[in-house]
């Protein structure tokens, strides 16, 4: 199995994630991807179509715009019954992100754990010489 590009952080009774990224697209990309991947699995059932879905958020800092752009995906998640696998980003700095999402359909996954929100409990994220770090906690 190949080395995921994220770990688990154990929290009590929630989850968090840590991921490291050599700039911002694949930090909120690598984020976004652990997100659904503690949320469901693919399973071998029927494959229908996927969508794609654009995304923009503006936010005040950077924080912000991080637990914005993951509350909005579990938000789309749960009122479309969709599942987030790419994300490909048009535009993005440290209060803005235009992108667009692709998910296919829930009932091509095996759902493991409902997450409620991206929390900013415990929420880091920084800069440094080898690129940005986020440690982020989800209330599941």
């Amino acid at each position: 199995m190949a080395e995921k590009p994220y770990e688990i952080i154990e929290h009590t009774a929630d989850v968090g994630i840590r991921v490291k990224a050599k700039d911002l697209k694949e930090l909120f990309s690598l984020a976004a991807q652990a997100m659904f991947d503690i949320i469901a699995e693919k399973s071998l059932q029927k494959s229908l179509p996927s969508k794609k879905i654009k995304i923009e958020q503006e936010a005040a800092n950077l924080d912000e715009l991080f637990i914005n752009w993951l509350n909005e995906l579990l938000s789309l998640s749960a009122a479309k019954e969709l599942i987030f696998s790419d994300f490909q980003f048009q535009e993005i700095n440290e209060t803005f992100l235009r992108a667009c999402a692709v998910a296919d359909n829930i009932e091509n996954y095996k759902v493991n754990v409902e997450i409620k929100a991206a929390t900013y409990h415990d929420l880091k994220i920084h800069h440094d010489e080898s690129g940005w770090v986020a440690e982020v906690i989800f209330d599941v």
